[in-house]
């Protein structure tokens, strides 16, 4: 039997759910467009402008079923498909937040004490620098790299977009509180993926051949991208074009030295003549748990202990001398105890810092003079030279195929005697400045992996206490991020 019903024409169909729409809706379609017309002109790519044409249909014509729930005789399924519709509404509205106006932010080390506390939750500002087009664009919103429980990724590997900043507030700083991806964790391995050992710190400590076989103990190696990389903050020190050094815990920039900020710190030995310090005592100093130890000695440490004009008893007993890190108003509180024996700041020695490869005998208050790339601006490659901006050069400006051979420097397999940098570089400092892995340590960030700046602490809780204890620390709700910045 032949169907007696004639489909209306498209056009007819579209005039006519055009006609039926309240004004409401209208209203609700202007506004919703304007702002996503906005946000297309600040993103600067036109073309994404076809998506007009789905939200004329989400708000005027509803040809595509997005409600089709809501019809349903079920009420377990219009039940559940309410819920499931809030949901994917929320987390697209956080997808959007979070990408391009700013997201929360957890304090996980003490290297910015007394600036930031362990335990901060603090909102960072993606808009102060200009907020970064996502480099994977598909991924979970609330997660920075691995699924919780699942521990999968949390972003897919396709599709992946050039780095681009949108226009934003203003630039970095020296002296702002910047976060950022953390360069060093390009490569890591899956089960030391949430620790501040990357794989070539791994490599480095166990061999190459151990942590690429023992996936029982390292997991798989994998290489994160940029955005999905783990988020470090530290201040902002150097700045591009500009040379650093260290001179007895002074920096100096360009020749010229900085003025410490209010809190920096650095670790000191001190000793009270009469026992130790109570817990109560250690509360009111300021010093966590974590951030404080004693010396064990033994005999031999003994003229050491007399040399450096620590305390020794008449039966030869030693009080207990303590390591912390200190501010200044924290060494002055100290020494106008009367039971104080002896205080010092501790000695730094040499270690392996930033290049790795050099043997520089430098240590984290004597660090010797480096040079900070600036986009556009060009360097000489030599043996000298290399070793510095090897890792840049490879793997933050993406030329894989360079090396150094018999003292030549070759770029995408060709000889080069000068190289130009693509992007700007940061040298980062924690104000912790004894106990803070940063560009010391790892070297320059780049500015692709520049996340956002801190803007206020939200809410903040101490680790060492109870929640009917001083847990929450409401004297930090909304305070300044960066209080040397006002």
């Amino acid at each position: 039997m032949a169907d007696n019903k004639t489909k209306r024409p498209f056009s007819e169909e579209l005039k006519e759910r055009i006609r039926a729409t309240r004004p409401t809706r209208w209203i609700r379609f202007i506004i919703v467009s304007l702002i996503f017309i906005a946000w297309v002109a600040w993103l600067g790519s036109w073309w994404v402008l076809i998506f007009l044409l789905l939200l004329f249909d989400i708000y005027i014509t509803g040809f595509i079923p997005f409600t089709w729930w809501k019809n349903s005789k079920s009420s377990v399924v219009r039940a559940v498909m309410s819920w499931v519709d809030a949901i994917v509404y929320a987390l697209i509205l956080v997808y959007f937040i979070f990408t391009f106006v700013g997201q929360n932010y957890a304090i996980p080390s003490s290297s910015l004490e007394k600036t930031l506390l362990v335990g901060d939750y603090l909102w960072v500002n993606k808009m102060a620098y200009g907020p970064r087009v996502p480099m994977t664009p598909v991924h979970f919103p609330l997660v920075q790299n691995r699924m919780p429980i699942i521990d999968t990724k949390s972003y897919t590997e396709w599709p992946k977009w050039e780095y681009r900043r949108l226009k934003g507030l203003g630039n970095v700083e020296r002296g702002d509180i910047v976060v950022f991806n953390f360069p060093k964790g390009d490569t890591v391995t899956t089960k030391f993926m949430e620790s501040a050992q990357t794989y070539y710190d791994l490599v480095q400590q166990y061999g190459r051949n151990a942590v690429n076989t023992n996936k029982e103990v390292f997991g798989d190696v994998i290489y994160v991208p940029v955005d999905r990389r783990q988020n470090y903050v530290k201040r902002a020190i150097g700045l591009p074009g500009e040379r650093l050094k260290i001179v007895n815990d002074t920096i100096y920039i360009n020749g010229e030295p900085l003025e410490f900020p209010e809190n920096v710190q650095f670790n000191y030995l001190y000793q009270f003549r009469n026992g130790g310090l109570t817990e109560r005592d250690w509360e009111e100093l300021g010093v966590s748990a974590e951030d404080r130890y004693t010396m064990e000695l033994s005999p031999a440490d003994m003229s050491a202990v007399e040399l450096n004009g620590f305390y020794i008893a008449p039966d030869g007993r030693v009080p207990p001398i303590y390591v912390s890190p200190l501010t200044a108003a924290m060494v002055e509180k100290l020494k106008a105890n009367p039971d104080l024996a002896c205080i010092i700041k501790a000695p730094s020695y040499p270690i392996r810092l930033f290049p790795e490869t050099v043997d520089h005998g430098w240590t984290v208050g004597n660090y010797g003079e480096v040079w900070i790339p600036k986009k556009g601006s060009s360097i000489k490659l030599n043996a000298s030279t290399w070793p510095i901006y090897e890792r840049v050069i490879r793997n933050y400006e993406g030329h894989s195929d360079a090396y150094i051979r018999d003292g030549v420097v070759y770029i995408d397999g060709k000889p080069a005697e000068t190289y130009t940098f693509a992007m700007d570089y940061y040298f980062m400092m924690g104000d912790n400045r004894d106990n803070s892995s940063d560009s010391r340590f790892w070297g320059f960030v780049p500015e692709d992996h520049i996340v956002g700046k801190p803007w206020r602490v939200l809410i903040s809780f101490d680790k060492d206490k109870s929640l009917f204890n001083g847990k929450i620390r409401w004297n930090r709700i909304f305070r300044t991020a960066n209080p040397d910045k006002q």
